[in-house]
């Protein structure tokens, strides 16, 4: 293992992950190896490696101990570990960045990957209303940045069920929620998401306990994201990330077809329109 630290320029993330599966490799263990007296699955250590997981400094510790590394992951964790993001939030939008694919189910809020600089002001300064200026700006400028993704013609694959409450709850002004849904109808038309909606007429459905989002990758395994309020968990366990995808899939089963969804938000952004010039 070279002595040097790693460049935080240049991904420093999935560097560290590639050190990790190289150090891992020259010790002869395995991934479920190292990871047993770490107390995290094989999979845990996967995403490690892949990047789609950051290293906490109890683990870099743990892991120069086990693998005879001299402080190399001690020294490079802070690098990795620094996010523009919250903290509750950081390790999925990390995670997402990486992402061959995404499913979501928005059950309030349009996602932040498809908002537009409108409406995500509105929504930060609904979270935060004593907030500087220059605080709000900072959130929205990162949000947008991360729609950057979608800059991408094909990858990676986003298919988001919404509720029909995200339609209906008016943030901000009549012109912000024209605006939002007309962005959203913009990137369905370029084929670039898919987009289904939940009516209200489905009733009760999977997915009642809150937002879901599901992430696969070219070179590690899945990844599911719960969220609440100011809390979030980011879990690789195979078996809960079957049940929520199962749960995912139920949800599309219940919601309207995407060329009838589609016609839905066409629908409620010309009556924020209409309204907002009569």
């Amino acid at each position: 293992m070279a002595g040097k630290n790693l460049d935080p320029s240049s991904s420093p993330r999935a560097l560290l992950g590639a050190e990790l599966r190289v150090a891992r490799e020259r010790a002869g263990l395995s991934q479920a190896e190292l990871g047993e007296p770490l107390f995290v699955s094989g999979s845990f250590i996967g995403q490690l490696e892949a990047g789609t997981r950051r290293m906490h400094i109890e683990f870099a510790r743990q892991i120069d101990d086990i693998l005879d590394t001299n402080g190399f992951f001690v020294r490079n964790c802070g690098a990795a570990a620094k996010s523009k993001y919250p903290d509750h939030f950081a390790a999925a939008a990390e995670a997402e960045a990486l992402a061959t694919a995404i499913r979501e189910y928005a059950p309030q809020l349009i996602p932040g990957l498809l908002q537009t600089e409108a409406y995500a002001r509105a929504v930060f300064r609904a979270y935060q209303p004593t907030a500087t200026k220059e605080t709000i700006d900072e959130l929205v400028t990162n949000r947008l940045a991360r729609a950057a993704l979608l800059s991408d013609p094909t990858t990676p694959l986003l298919w988001c069920v919404l509720d029909e409450a995200v339609l209906r709850r008016q943030v901000g002004s009549r012109a912000i929620m024209a605006e939002a849904l007309r962005h959203l109808t913009s990137l369905i038309e370029a084929h670039r998401i898919i987009v289904q909606v939940l009516p209200f007429t489905a009733g009760a459905h999977a997915a009642l306990g809150g937002p879901l989002r599901l992430m696969s990758f070219e070179d590690a395994p899945p990844l599911a994201y719960v969220e609440a309020l100011g809390t979030s968990q980011l879990l690789d366990d195979p078996a809960t990330v079957t049940h929520h995808t199962l749960t995912y899939d139920l949800l599309t089963a219940s919601a309207l077809s995407p060329r009838e969804s589609l016609a839905l938000i066409k629908s409620v952004a010309e009556d924020y329109s209409h309204d907002e010039h009569a």
